[in-house]
């Protein structure tokens, strides 16, 4: 069994509870009994790891702080904490649960009726069903609001026309939540597999999330009842809440990825001799790990009490919004700092650090580009929007 490691400088988690840090022990372990023996060969493939999905779920990874028929409703806190651990492995091992729950599982449970709830949170909890959360166009990223895909009333249902963008999971999901422009505002819908017009492709050529299943979707003349449409899910306030669910799994997830660079980092120096002298015994390398570490542990500050603030229930839109900003563009800066401390080395797939550098050009763009998180915040504490 692996032992449990990791970065607390400040003896942070030493405010966990003991359900947190069996939490974080148990994750960790599924990430590097399970997850890191194959992670390389599917990096190179560019395959997601569907076989271990069931195990995920068996552990609670999927939704675990969403409520509803089979879901177990646990703290935000533990959620950040699954998280930080799954991406410690891969920013796509974290994105495919942040998808199921925060995007697919969460506006299901807060937007649907009792109907699709009792129908896709126990299989989607239980990984029996995958999902994935068609928001983004191909002409519309940071601007949603400018969506293209529509939603036409017909009789007593609906023809969605249009196509999404940059969908995780998009190939693998029996299950779509859609958002689209209707008459009178943004709607979503559940859209399943296999509903005529609607098709799914994949994305090829990525440098980033090669470990992850990215797609686009199609609609052409997709007809669906009016049992579809998630009833409670009313203007572009919807699907912006479920984004800001994910950002908060994502602020954790960082310090998850900054963490294993970190640690790679220090490893490698105190091994790597040169000069006659292990190269962690310079000065100029003491000083890249001690940045390293000195933003880690203050990334670990703001997701540690964002996610006892968010268990309260205090509105957190601005504080999630400062702690992606932050963090990812902090895991983005270590991972390059790791890099350099492993010169040549840090480009080959032997150690981790290409991977989660590459993989963090995504994270830092997507559920909002780091200047779009620097208007919310900005907004927030002058009440004047800047967006344009």
């Amino acid at each position: 069994m692996t032992p449990v490691t990791g970065v607390d400088y400040y003896h942070l988690e030493e405010n966990f509870s003991d359900e947190e840090r069996a939490v974080r022990d148990t994750v960790r372990r599924f990430v590097a009994d399970r997850f890191m023996p194959v992670v390389r060969d599917h990096h190179a493939a560019g395959t997601f790891p569907m076989d271990l999905v069931p195990e995920m779920a068996s552990l609670g990874l999927l939704g675990p702080s969403i409520h509803g028929p089979g879901c177990q409703g646990l703290s935000y806190t533990i959620y950040g904490i699954i998280c930080q651990e799954l991406e410690k492995g891969d920013s796509g091992l974290r994105s495919f649960a942040s998808v199921q729950g925060s995007l697919v599982m969460w506006p299901i449970a807060t937007y649907g009726n009792e109907a699709q709830k009792a129908r896709w949170l126990p299989e989607l909890a239980s990984g029996r069903a995958i999902g994935c959360f068609g928001l983004t166009e191909a002409d519309h990223g940071s601007d949603p609001g400018g969506m293209e895909t529509t939603a036409t009333p017909d009789g007593d249902g609906w023809i969605l026309n249009g196509a999404k963008m940059w969908i995780t999971n998009a190939n693998h999901a029996d299950i779509a939540v859609v958002w689209a422009r209707g008459p009178e505002g943004v709607l979503g819908f559940l859209v399943e597999r296999g509903t005529p017009g609607f098709g799914a492709a994949p994305i090829h050529g990525k440098y980033s999330l090669c470990a992850s299943d990215t797609g686009e979707l199609s609609f052409d003349e997709v007809r669906l009842p009016d049992t579809a449409r998630l009833p409670e899910a009313r203007g572009l306030k919807a699907p912006l809440a479920c984004l800001n669910q994910a950002r908060y799994g994502i602020a954790w997830g960082a310090v998850g990825a900054a963490s294993d660079c970190y640690e790679s980092a220090l490893r490698y120096a105190l091994e790597r001799e040169q000069f006659g002298h292990p190269i962690a015994s310079f000065q100029l390398v003491q000083r890249k790990l001690v940045r390293m570490l000195t933003e880690i542990t203050k990334a670990q500050a703001l997701v540690h009490q964002l996610g006892r603030l968010k268990d309260r229930g205090v509105d957190e839109v601005p504080l999630v919004s400062l702690a992606k900003r932050n963090n990812v563009a902090m895991a983005l800066d270590c991972a390059r700092t790791a890099r350099d401390v492993l010169g040549a080395a840090g480009i080959t797939d032997e150690h981790p650090i290409g991977r989660h550098m590459t993989n963090l050009e995504s994270v830092i763009t997507y559920e909002g580009t780091h200047d779009i998180h620097t208007l919310i915040v900005g907004a927030d504490i002058t009440g004047l929007p800047a967006f344009r």
